[in-house]
């Protein structure tokens, strides 16, 4: 039942990123955009591999 929710989630989000680059005053509107639905899945990737370097570095310590 979640992912239902996400996809619909994922479906609204698109239907409003379309609707705001429709009415983009220019194409620096759009990198910017692009630039900002694509961070928070860069910091998300960053945390996950700092925390599986942490745990790496913790498991071979305790070796």
């Amino acid at each position: 039942m979640l992912v239902k929710f996400a996809f619909i989630g994922a479906f609204l989000q698109q239907v409003a990123i379309e609707k705001k680059l429709k009415s983009a005053p220019d194409n620096n509107y759009a990198i910017g955009l692009f630039i900002g639905e694509l961070l928070p899945f860069v910091f998300l990737i960053a945390l996950a591999y700092f925390f599986f370097y942490q745990a790496k570095k913790l498991s071979q310590k305790n070796r």
